[in-house]
């Protein structure tokens, strides 16, 4: 709910959103409309769960032992949910520790193989969006096949995660403006104006 109005969208309205909020350690989503969660699923599949693929990636295909900060490093400037992407970043130079030798050496590693480590996880968070698109009221399934799904949450800006869900659920995929800060935002938005959103306060 905090990261739907620190997006902007109206959640009085009586129009139905799906927003999906890939934290740290888990990905939230809901349906949301009148003020209120009308369907949601959580599963602990997000941000932590990539760099845990990214590691295990490292020590099984390249036989070399990175630590989490620098598969978070991997994450950030070649992570990808999509395998080809228009704009693709440079390939990286990752150091770690050879599992044969115990020596440390420097390998490279392009876009298109994190898209390929994160696959399986993506594809957890895809299961679950469906999930909730099955349990979504009629009326309210309208809504989001014109109204479309929103991203938020660090997880959301991992290069082509939008594009990669829209061929999934074939809807249009909104891109948070600044998807790390959805929640926080919303969250001081909501407490500003705590008479408009009494719902917020459990």
């Amino acid at each position: 709910m905090a990261a739907a109005i620190g997006i902007g969208i109206d959640v009085e309205e009586p129009m139905g959103n799906m927003i999906i909020d890939i934290g740290g350690g888990t990905s939230e989503i809901a349906v949301i409309a009148l003020g209120g969660i009308v369907c949601d699923k959580s599963i602990r599949v997000a941000g932590d769960e990539f760099t845990s693929d990214i590691e295990e990636y490292m020590r099984r295909q390249h036989n070399i032992l990175i630590g989490e900060r620098s598969a978070e490093r991997i994450k950030i400037e070649v992570g990808a949910a999509l395998p080809e992407l228009d704009n693709p970043p440079s390939d990286i130079a990752v150091h770690g520790r050879d599992l044969m030798t115990g020596i440390p050496k420097e390998i490279y590693v392009s876009y298109s193989e994190i898209a390929h480590a994160l696959d399986k996880s993506i594809s957890k968070i895809e299961e679950a969006i469906l999930n909730a698109l099955e349990l979504t009221p009629p009326e309210l399934s309208a809504d989001i096949y014109r109204t479309g799904i929103y991203l938020a949450g660090g997880g959301a800006l991992l290069r082509g995660l939008d594009k990669r869900i829209q061929q999934k659920t074939k809807l249009p995929v909104h891109l948070a403006e600044d998807p790390l800060r959805a929640v926080a935002r919303g969250t001081g938005i909501a407490l500003k104006n705590i008479d408009k959103f009494p719902f917020l306060i459990r």
